[in-house]
């Protein structure tokens, strides 16, 4: 009885600072484009979410940027199809490189390191939707440490991030990405160990 209370115990503190950090880490979503005016060398959008590619060729348009770097791109997919299906003018074609390597966050992140140094570009504007926003700048920055990184959340209208609890669809895709999201953090570390044992 005494080892079961003890167990007990411990899955109830893990339990709650599992959810103090879901609840933190739902804080850290943001709900609006905090820098809206800072020019930056390219806008880089991450595939996968609704909005993402308008919003950057958006932002392209609108002179935010020299280059449009879309990352995560579908194989076989070219620049006419993405302007196409974004309703976006052919005027843009000139300014925009696709990556179709990338098949995740981290990848995204390596993708864009390696353009950013091929352009010798200092900056970005990083398109991607609210909830995938943690993430991504964990990666990115780790990717990217000397890069200047603006934030530039899009919002899907499905997502309902405001009281996120009580909408079974948004809670679920939060409680995900903050699984993700812990991953991602600890990843160098438990690589780290593993070379050492190696």
């Amino acid at each position: 009885m005494r080892a079961l209370r003890r167990l007990v115990l411990v899955l109830g503190a893990v339990s709650a600072v599992w959810l103090a950090g879901l609840i933190w880490f739902a804080d850290q979503i943001p709900d609006a484009v905090a820098d809206t005016t800072t020019h930056t060398d390219a806008i880089v959008v991450l595939t996968g979410g609704s909005q993402r590619v308008e919003g950057g060729l958006q932002l392209l348009a609108a002179g935010m940027g020299k280059t449009l770097f879309v990352t995560g791109v579908f194989p076989g997919v070219q620049v006419p199809a993405l302007l196409h299906g974004a309703n976006a003018p052919e005027t843009l074609t000139c300014c925009i490189v696709l990556d179709h390597t990338a098949g995740n966050t981290t990848g995204n992140a390596v993708e864009t390191a390696a353009f950013m140094r091929k352009q010798r570009y200092q900056s970005l504007r990083l398109v991607t939707s609210a909830y995938h926003m943690p993430r991504s700048l964990l990666e990115f920055s780790r990717a990217m440490p000397d890069i200047t990184i603006v934030p530039n959340p899009v919002f899907a209208g499905n997502v309902k991030q405001g009281q996120w609890w009580e909408w079974p669809g948004t809670l679920n895709l939060i409680v995900t990405e903050y699984v993700k999201y812990l991953a991602a953090a600890v990843r160098p570390a438990l690589i780290h160990e593993a070379q050492g044992e190696t």
